[in-house]
Formats: structure tokens, sequence, C-alpha cells
């Protein structure tokens, strides 16, 4: 199957701003992508263009641009289509947690605290709830399922403020603070936890009538590997796009001015594309072909 994903989005400034944009899809999903038109600036006075070509990878290796926004404001747009297997994304079982001592040496950014993530604030909760816990994955999923059902989703409680411990006096928020929560318990278990944010279409479920948005959710490291889970959904899901990663939302900001601005247009895309026909290199070919033979064994 493939993916068509994108975004406009419209600035207002009253003077020239220099901007970073975290907005490209992160490097390890780039090799799917097979139609794309990359991002690019203009003035939102006059159109005129906007050098977007300033790129650099952040410490997570996420794709950063930096550009100026001139006084008025600017208008930023990309599309591209995706690739992808078109099955639910694979969920661990019985996998064990190996300990801090065991770990490797790039994971344990990931058990430290951070911005919105204070695990000392949490932690003595995370062991009286899951400590007895046989496995690293049935503690995830249940981190999971007591964060799904703790904390009530809506757009309108969105605080950008709101850090992992206030989620738990809160209970309410959005998709970031699912993740944040959901984080902050695994790490306080040991277990590493990243934060992530990209595209996530209504594929596979029932379409949400609110206006699309870019979605958080997280990664946890069991087994040797990584594996994707989602607090907020709390179901395996069919084509998320990564744009970036980090340790808490603080590293992976869609946009960080440096001076004030205001959003006056957002629009994100991401929708299956029917009927239409891309190339797909032989590497999508096998990945289709063992994820199709996986799902009938």
């Amino acid at each position: 199957m493939h993916i068509r994903y994108g975004f406009h989005i419209e600035l207002s400034c009253d003077a020239e701003t220099p901007i970073i944009a975290m907005l490209d899809v992160h490097p390890e999903a780039r090799r799917d992508i097979t139609d794309e038109q990359p991002l690019t600036a203009a003035a939102l006075a006059d159109g005129a263009p906007v050098p977007t070509n300033d790129l650099y990878s952040d410490d997570f290796g996420n794709i950063c641009r930096r550009m100026k926004a001139p006084a008025g404001g600017v208008v930023l747009k990309a599309q591209g289509v995706l690739h992808h297997h078109g099955f639910p994304e694979e969920m661990p079982r019985q996998v064990q947690v190996a300990g801090p001592g065991d770990l490797p040496p790039e994971t344990l950014v990931f058990l430290l605290p951070s911005r919105y993530c204070e695990t000392e604030k949490v932690q003595d909760l995370a062991w009286k709830l899951f400590g007895t816990l046989p496995t690293g994955s049935d503690k995830v999923q249940a981190v999971c399922d007591f964060v799904n059902r703790s904390v009530t989703f809506g757009y309108h409680h969105a605080r950008g403020t709101r850090t992992a411990a206030e989620v738990l006096e809160d209970k309410v928020g959005v998709c970031r603070d699912f993740a944040h929560l959901a984080v902050t318990l695994c790490r306080a278990l040991n277990i590493p936890a990243r934060y992530c944010t990209g595209y996530l279409g209504d594929i596979g479920v029932p379409d949400d009538p609110s206006p699309m948005d870019f979605s958080a959710w997280f990664d946890v490291f069991l087994g040797g590997r990584w594996w994707t889970f989602d607090a907020r959904h709390n179901t395996p899901r069919i084509g998320r796009i990564l744009i970036a990663r980090g340790r808490d939302a603080a590293d992976v900001p869609i946009l960080h001015s440096f001076g004030s601005h205001t959003l006056s247009r957002f629009e994100v895309i991401t929708e299956e594309v029917t009927g239409s026909r891309f190339p797909v290199s032989a590497a999508n070919r096998r990945e289709h072909a063992a994820a199709h033979g996986q799902m009938r064994a």
C-alpha cells in the first residue's frame, strides 16, 4: 500500500525570525518514499521563495532545517508518498528487559529524567503498580493500559508546559501527554524509552472526525531492539511515518522559532492512496513479502 503525507503551515511574524524546522521524514523512513515534493518555504506576503537548504542532523539523528522567516510570515509546504507493507506494527511477546548494566550504551540516555519526564516523581508508583510483572513486555503493556484508562484525551486539554507528573494530576491531555507519562513510567522501571513524533493516519481504523494533526508515540528497548507502543490509541496501528525522536517533546519541536510568531494555518495530510501506482523498490517488495508471510503464518 501507499500513504500520502504532507502539511501546509502558515506562520505570521512581525520581524524576520530565525526558525529551526523538524518536519522532514526521519532518515530511517526515507528509503520507503516513492514520490516526494520536498519542503518549500515562501514569504506569506508576496510568495517570494525562502531558502530552506541549511540542513543538519541533531544528536538523535533527526533532520533539522534552519531558515529565516521574513517579516510578515512564511508558508511551509511538503508532500510525499511512502510505501508501507500494510500490516499493523509488530508487538513483543514475553520479552525480557536487560538490566541497566547490560544495556547498550546508546540506550542509557533514555533511562534518564528529562524536561517533561521526571522519573523521580513517579518511581514509587511505577514499581508499586508494575514492578512484580514477569517480563518487560508485560510491564510496558500494563503501563499503556494504565495511561490509556487514566488520562482523558481532548485537543482542548493541550498545554505545552505539562509534564508527566502533571498529567498524572490533571488526568487529561493530548497524545504528547500520553507519551510523556508512559515514557516516564517505563524509565522508572529501568526500561529505556524514547519519545517519537510523526504522521499517523486513520488507516485500518474508523475515521476520526477531528482535523488531522501530527501524532506522538514512544519506543522501548526490549530484547535487544526497539519496539513501538502508543499509550493513547493502545493498539497496533498501520502506517506510522516517523519524523523525529528524542528524550521528550523538548527535543523534537516541529518548529522552534527565535522570536514571536502566530500560527495562522495548520493542515496535516496522512491518508492511504487508492487506485494509484507508484514505483516500489526491490527492498520494499522483499519487506512486503516477509510481512505478508509472517501475518499468514
